[in-house]
């Protein structure tokens, strides 16, 4: 090598050992525990090592046809039956009500399907007839998403909030309010005692106006949740861009304040429990909760004190498109039983109607100015600071069929969320390890290589999941040696068996040097195996089945591209 490769050699070496110091941090503890953890110094010669001994190969690149349509969300959504009916009704006259899983779950999330199984024993009858109702359990945003959509729409629906029920307004669909209030709830931030005690101490009072000036000023590491998919992240998102401006949410003072805010969020979690992990691991200290988990969760409620915000969370209950009069009918007479004091006895029980002080801090917000703001969100939200993600593809013989069919349409039809500001590589593995597409700013051109070498894609061979890994983490470290300010990604795509090459073993301590998340997801998965992998740095991991893998990974990548 000349002297001038040398330095330029040496150079990179010192920048992707600041980039493992300063950037990701080297964690103390971890998930898995694997040990003393590795300095910069070590964990780059140990990188350097495992893959020395990879055979690696670089693909010929093949360009594939691109589809410039935005995302068909009706499409992409599974069949509805793919969500529980929790509750079943026991009457040919019935009205089938989404419900959102806080209260349509089990346990002391079951307060409604309580509540509908005696209602659907209580012999009550409309216009002469029997009268019972139909319960199914699913997020809010996923069924604000098939309402929409026009690919599934119920008789009611019950979310969280009334933010869901502007955004189905403003969408088209026909709505009429039957209840304003089924139980009582209130999003809040849960902060550590002490952190809480002082930043009160600083600012006088802890509310969401301090909250959000003191994660501006860095002084708060706190988490939040998906707003296209949570209600409480839905509801933080558009809390704190009134905050920024009251009277224009869209304005440039509130997107500015948005910004400034957000490029201090380490965490944007796809899940509750992917953010709690996060907590747990020590990277934050404060997440957004709904009180009625907060009250059930005696440990959070030692550790952490409660912030309400926002509009609160009452589970409205809304009739949807042209249903009958006597479906409203049967509407009213469920909210009348579910208003009893016996039941609303019981929601208290399971920690619903516990802050009924609180009144809604947010104004009224137009469902089409909710819908502008997730998009401001997505395009926001990385606060400046570009993605580099590879894609890792497991190839081997195991994946033959059905499982390497749903993966190449999981590659090809995510790609429209992957965003032209962003970086991306794609390997795939078998016994070895093959370099389909080199890291690259997601143009066009860069599009359709990815689409091309996802369809090239051949499964044979066994299975060397952690060299996969392990050449995507040289990929990218390589990438933040040219550009450090990159935030790192690597998304597995594999049926979770390894029988070749590293172990997690081997390499978790190298994961959790650099400190890059890694999502997983399964295609007739060991999922005990990537969970693994996924929580060495609080990722995600996706069960993808046949049905909801393209609108799962839709997701995914709504959230973290």
């Amino acid at each position: 090598m000349s002297g001038k490769g040398r330095a330029v050699g040496g150079l990179a070496a010192i920048v992707v050992v600041v980039f493992i110091a300063v950037y990701f941090g080297i964690s103390a503890t971890s998930n898995l525990g694997s040990g003393q953890p590795l300095t910069p110094e070590e964990a780059a010669k140990r990188l350097d090592k495992l893959y020395s001994k990879i055979n690696v190969r670089t693909a010929q690149p093949v360009m594939g046809q691109i589809d410039l349509n935005p995302v068909d969300v009706a499409e992409s959504l599974p069949d509805i039956e793919k969500f529980p009916v929790s509750v079943r009704n026991s009457t040919p006259q019935f009205v089938e009500i989404f419900s959102s899983t806080e209260k349509s779950g089990s346990g002391v999330d079951g307060w409604l399907n309580e509540v509908a199984t005696d209602f659907n024993k209580a012999n009550i009858s409309v216009n002469g007839k029997p009268a019972s109702v139909m319960i199914r359990s699913i997020a809010s945003g996923t069924a604000t998403d098939y309402i929409k959509s026009g690919k599934y729409v119920p008789d009611a629906f019950t979310p969280s909030n009334e933010l869901w029920m502007e955004m189905i307004k403003a969408g088209g669909i026909k709505t009429e309010r039957i209840s304003e209030s089924l139980n009582g709830n209130v999003p809040g931030i849960v902060i550590e005692k002490g952190k809480h005690d002082e930043l009160k101490s600083k600012y006088g009072e802890m509310n969401i106006n301090t909250v959000l000036e003191a994660i501006s000023a860095n002084e708060l590491a706190m988490g939040y949740t998906d707003p296209f998919a949570s209600s409480t992240g839905l509801n933080f998102l558009i809390t704190a861009l009134s905050v920024f401006d009251s009277d224009n949410l869209l304005s440039n003072q509130a997107v500015e304040g948005f910004e400034q805010f957000q490029a201090n969020v380490p965490f944007i979690a796809s899940t509750t429990l992917q953010m709690r992990e996060a907590a747990e691991s020590g990277r934050l200290n404060a997440f957004v909760l709904e009180y009625q988990t907060y009250f059930n969760e005696a440990g959070i409620r030692s550790a952490y004190e409660f912030v309400p915000f926002g509009v609160r969370h009452d589970s409205p209950l809304y009739a949807l498109g042209d249903v009958s009069a006597d479906k409203k009918e049967i509407m009213k007479k469920f909210a009348e039983f579910a208003a009893q004091d016996k039941y609303q006895n019981s929601a208290s029980k399971y920690g619903f109607n516990q802050l009924a002080d609180y009144k809604s801090e947010a104004n009224a917000v137009d469902g089409g100015v909710i819908t502008r703001a997730q998009k401001l969100w997505k395009d926001k939200k990385n606060a400046g600071m570009p993605i580099a993600a590879v894609f890792v593809t497991d190839v081997s013989g195991s994946m033959h069929g059905e499982p390497m069919t749903r993966l190449k349409e999981s590659l090809i039809q995510g790609q429209k969320y992957l965003g032209a500001q962003n970086s991306i590589g794609l390997v795939s593995y078998s016994d070895d390890v093959t370099i389909n597409l080199p890291i690259a700013k997601y143009d066009t051109n860069q599009q359709s290589l990815f689409v091309g070498a996802a369809e090239s894609l051949t499964p044979e061979g066994n299975t060397a999941t952690f060299d996969g890994i392990v050449v995507a983490i040289k990929m990218l470290e390589e990438e933040m040696a040219v550009n450090p300010n990159t935030k790192p990604l690597i998304f597995v795509l594999s049926d979770g068996e390894t029988n070749r090459g590293n172990s997690l073993k081997q390499v978790q301590g190298l994961i959790e040097a650099y400190r890059i998340p890694i999502y997983t997801i399964g295609y007739n998965a060991n999922i005990d195996a990537l969970q693994k992998i996924s929580s060495i740095n609080e990722a995600a991991n996706i069960n993808a089945d046949t049905d909801d893998v393209v609108y799962k990974i839709g997701q995914l990548l709504n959230v973290q591209m």
